[in-house]
């Protein structure tokens, strides 16, 4: 078989095992607000973008993004493949032109919107300290955000 088409096929398969909901990270950090008392909606479809998570009692949407998918500037997890180059370039600046308007319509609809990241997870998940560090930041982001 063709190395190329080799290639090509094992990338095929791996991005066909791409999820878009119920993720490692999404999963991760639910029940981590889910042991901080925060009752929240996944997915919810009612909102521009389908936030990953929704916490109605204080109107905030939670976005968890893959640095790649919606590439987290300055983030070594966020570069572009070197082959098929036109491609990726216009399909993630057309994630990111997408993520920016559906966090203005929830922000012009009076919600509040966090961006988590996956490599912020990744580091969570690597480390207890960094992970008790984030969530008493990401607690106080829901909280004070809510005051507003």
């Amino acid at each position: 078989m063709n190395e190329k088409r080799k290639t090509a096929m094992s990338r095929s398969k791996n991005m066909s095992r791409v999820k878009s909901k119920d993720t490692k990270p999404e999963i991760f950090l639910r029940k981590l607000l889910w042991h901080e008392g925060f009752r929240y909606r996944i997915n919810f479809k009612d909102l521009p973008g389908k936030p990953d998570i929704f916490i109605p009692n204080h109107n905030t949407a939670i976005f968890i993004n893959g640095c790649f998918w919606h590439v987290h500037e300055n983030c070594k997890l966020s570069t572009i493949p070197k082959t098929n180059r036109d491609f990726w370039e216009k399909k993630l600046k057309g994630n990111v032109e997408r993520d920016k308007k559906n966090i203005k319509k929830l922000e012009d609809m009076g919600i509040n919107v966090l961006v988590i990241w996956g490599c912020e997870i990744k580091a969570m998940e690597k480390n207890e300290e960094v992970m008790k560090r984030k969530v008493k930041e990401l607690i106080k982001e829901i909280i004070n955000r809510d005051k507003k």
